[in-house]
């Protein structure tokens, strides 16, 4: 049974990815802040380069948690009990940040680490097993599950980052495990719309014995060859956009002008920029592809992740405009922490960074279900995650070196590398889709 075109399961996964990324993307507003705080409400009174570190870690390994998550699913459980299992260990690890002190603190981020790698690669999965080969409504399912994705995340740094930063830091994590018990429950009651997608397919013989997988063709092991190339370029475009959950939020507290008629935003609410551009944007770059596809003029899934790294190094272009503003110079290091950047190039950058996030993530999503071999899909996108992973801590290693080069050099550096590595992509991306035939995302 299908709903405005799709299936019933589309919104099932949808909305259950929305509430574990509103958990997700809560705490990780008020992570790095609340590391680094140390007040009567809380915090750790770290470094700015230890909560970093640790930022670094923790993005990472939920990440590559992916991978044995993509496994597991696809030689024994499948992806819709893994799915469930992995809500269940962030139900119990969101709740224990609710609590305070290291062994509470430590032990939640490992259970949520968990929780991560066997949900987020599969419910991914099970969102292309909708759909049977061909079908163009494909790409517009991941577009439309992206969106539940950024409404998630908008709610959270808005809801959770005001709870945290002006209530409680362990309020603000108690929500957002409240936010995960919710998609949950939901996930639960929506099982009757699932009951054909997400199943462990048991390759056994009349008999009962399992029976061994042939070995991979010649146009698999192309095929795979053409998804680790794509993964190169993610982990350059997540390297440059996950500083936004580190160092541009540090960047932000400190020297960003943040009054707003009198009202002092908070930090974390900048996270929320990003959400709603995807919202606002998400349809009307979704519509782009399809009129492009039209006309028989769409660029390729290859193509598309390189123009959206370029554009996402053009938002950095705009923070060396924040750090010019603030008089900061190339071989200057320390800058006066009184002068402030204006609001709107952060808000630009943030823009930006959308604009390319959604010509690359749920494109790099959807190229993945149909280009993977179908027995190891649910592993290369736990791979693809897990290069993610890679890629996050790589940029909390960037945003260190904030401190040793400054702040206007590591922008530079990141804008240069982003916009350079991304029309590169896109000029040999001929030469990669031969791997994979693909002449466009978007069946006309």
């Amino acid at each position: 049974m299908n709903m405005f075109g799709h299936p019933k399961g589309l919104y099932v996964l949808f909305l259950t990815e929305m509430w574990e990324r509103f958990s997700f993307y809560g705490m990780r507003a008020i992570l790095v802040l609340y590391l680094v705080a140390q007040t009567e409400a809380g915090g750790f009174g770290w470094t700015k380069a230890e909560a970093l570190e640790l930022y670094g870690w923790y993005t990472m390994l939920v990440y590559l948690t992916s991978i044995p998550g993509g496994i597991i699913a696809d030689r024994y459980l499948g992806q819709k009990k893994s799915v469930f299992i992995g809500g269940a260990l962030l139900v119990a690890g969101h709740a224990l940040m609710a609590f305070p002190g290291y062994f509470a603190f430590f032990g939640a981020l490992a259970l949520i680490v968990s929780g991560v790698g066997l949900l987020k690669p599969n419910i991914s999965t099970m969102v292309g097993g909708l759909y049977p080969d061909g079908d163009s409504r494909r790409d517009s399912a991941f577009t439309i599950f992206y969106i539940g994705i950024n409404i998630g995340a908008f709610m959270a740094a808005l809801i959770v980052g005001y709870v945290g930063e002006k209530i409680g830091w362990h309020y603000g994590f108690a929500l957002a495990g409240v936010g995960m018990l919710l998609g949950q429950i939901q996930y639960m009651l929506g099982q009757k719309h699932l009951t054909h997608v997400g199943n462990l397919e048991r390759n056994l013989s009349s008999s009962g014995a399992r029976i061994a997988h042939p070995p991979l063709g010649r146009e698999d092991r192309d095929r795979i060859i053409a998804l680790l190339i794509s993964f190169l370029i993610v982990i350059v475009f997540w390297g440059a956009y996950e500083q936004a959950g580190g160092f541009m939020s540090l960047y932000t507290d400190e020297f960003v002008d943040r009054n707003l008629m009198g009202f002092e935003v908070p930090t974390s609410w900048f996270q929320s920029l990003n959400p709603l551009f995807i919202i606002v944007f998400g349809g009307i770059m979704s519509g782009l592809w399809i009129w492009m596809a039209k006309r028989k003029s769409e660029p390729s899934s290859i193509a598309k992740m390189g123009w959206g790294t370029a554009v996402m190094g053009l938002g950095f272009i705009l923070m060396v405009g924040a750090s010019f503003s603030r008089g900061a110079g190339w071989l200057q290091i320390d800058t006066d922490s009184t002068i402030k950047a204006g609001m709107g190039w952060i808000a630009g950058a943030y823009l930006f960074h959308t604009l390319g996030e959604l010509m690359l993530s749920p494109v790099s999503l959807s190229f993945i279900s149909k280009t993977a071999p179908k027995r190891m899909v649910a592993s290369m996108m736990g791979l693809y995650f897990a290069v993610t992973g890679v890629a996050s801590f790589l940029a909390a290693k960037i945003g260190q070196q904030a401190e040793k080069l400054g702040e206007l050099a590591v922008f530079a550096l990141i804008a240069i590398v982003s916009i350079s590595l991304g029309l590169l992509l896109v000029l040999f991306s001929k030469q990669i889709n031969k791997l994979t035939h693909e002449k466009s995302v978007i069946n006309p």
